[in-house]
């Protein structure tokens, strides 16, 4: 078994938000997360849309500071490095954002578009343009395009570049938020048999962020389940969609279409009701029990622990969880 390259452990980031002259509240957008990523796996997250998937991401990376909690790499607290040590981290953990058309700045050349990072790390190069040139073979793109801008490329063309920039400085773990969630269905194939190539090939640990269960299991070697700021499952790839534990998950896993009509209408559906509760105003209990149909007195006041129910299946769920 691999080794564990990453630790997260209680992890939380709260946005305040002021509602009047002096009174305070505070978006809980991740809320007590922890979890942990071994070394060469691609790690999973799924949930809907204001889940906190990719305020996680980026208060791992320290794209933003949290509110409390620790994330380990390699073994050091990724929120104690100072200097070398965290421009180390800064050029060993990296970021592809989920769209291709914003993250890649109009005014520079994809040259120095890759070569920025680079630069900036002191990274040794005898011939750059060989360098660039090399890079962007990779991720499937040609010589004729290192000094051509952003504009001139498709979104599948671009999401490349990207993953092209983050390969520059030769990083051991990837985070991709949503990389192919503005692309085609044709391109998104391509991206994917990409990603998957370039993790043999480096030994890159990625964190692969999507609301799309079919891509999730496809890359995945396990995959967490967010809602609402808090991870209610966690297991492996296949282990999750042939047995789900949480009712949200089994209901993220019913909203799954079938193109044929007929299995459709088969299809037994968990019964969901209601929205989502604000993340300022989050309910006792579990986060959950205002829309489930297995929700307990106890559900309502005491929130359930993350706790492994069988090998490597994680679930906060008062169904499983003992008291």
């Amino acid at each position: 078994m691999s080794r564990i390259l990453i630790e997260v452990k209680n992890l939380k980031k709260y946005f305040p938000v002021r509602r009047f002259l002096l009174a305070k509240d505070y978006v809980r957008a991740v809320d007590d997360v922890s979890f942990f990523i071994r070394e060469g796996e691609t790690f999973g997250v799924v949930g809907e849309s204001g889940s906190g998937k990719t305020t996680l991401a980026r208060t791992m990376l320290r794209l933003i500071e949290p509110t409390s909690g620790a994330v380990y790499f390699d073994g050091k607290n990724v929120y104690e490095l100072k200097g070398k040590e965290l421009l180390e981290f800064r050029r060993k953990a990296q970021m592809v954002f989920q769209d291709p058309f914003s993250s890649l700045d109009p005014r520079m050349t994809i040259f120095d578009i890759i070569m920025e990072g680079p630069l900036a790390h002191g990274m040794k190069i005898d011939n750059p343009e060989e360098f660039v040139v090399s890079l962007l073979e990779k991720v499937g793109l040609k010589r004729e395009h290192v000094y051509r801008y952003p504009h001139e490329f498709s979104g599948g063309q671009r999401q490349r570049i990207a993953i092209a920039r983050a390969l520059a400085l030769q990083p051991k773990f990837v985070v991709l938020d949503e990389p192919t969630s503005a692309l085609d269905v044709s391109v998104q194939a391509q991206i994917l048999e990409l990603l998957k190539d370039l993790q043999k090939k480096h030994n890159l640990t990625y964190m692969f962020i999507s609301h799309d269960l079919a891509v999730v299991k496809y890359m995945s070697n396990r995959i967490a389940v967010m809602y609402l700021g808090k991870i209610v499952e966690i297991a492996g790839s296949e282990e999750l969609f042939e047995k789900p534990l949480h009712p949200y998950t089994r209901m993220l896993l019913a909203a799954i279409p079938i193109p044929d009509p007929i299995l459709a209408k088969k299809k037994i559906r968990e019964t969901v009701f209601g929205e989502p509760p604000s993340p300022m105003h989050i309910p006792p209990g579990c986060r959950f029990h205002n829309r489930c149909i297995y929700a307990t007195p106890l559900c309502m006041y005491k929130e359930p622990p993350l706790v492994e129910v069988e090998k490597d299946h994680w679930v906060a769920c008062w169904l499983y969880v003992r008291e």
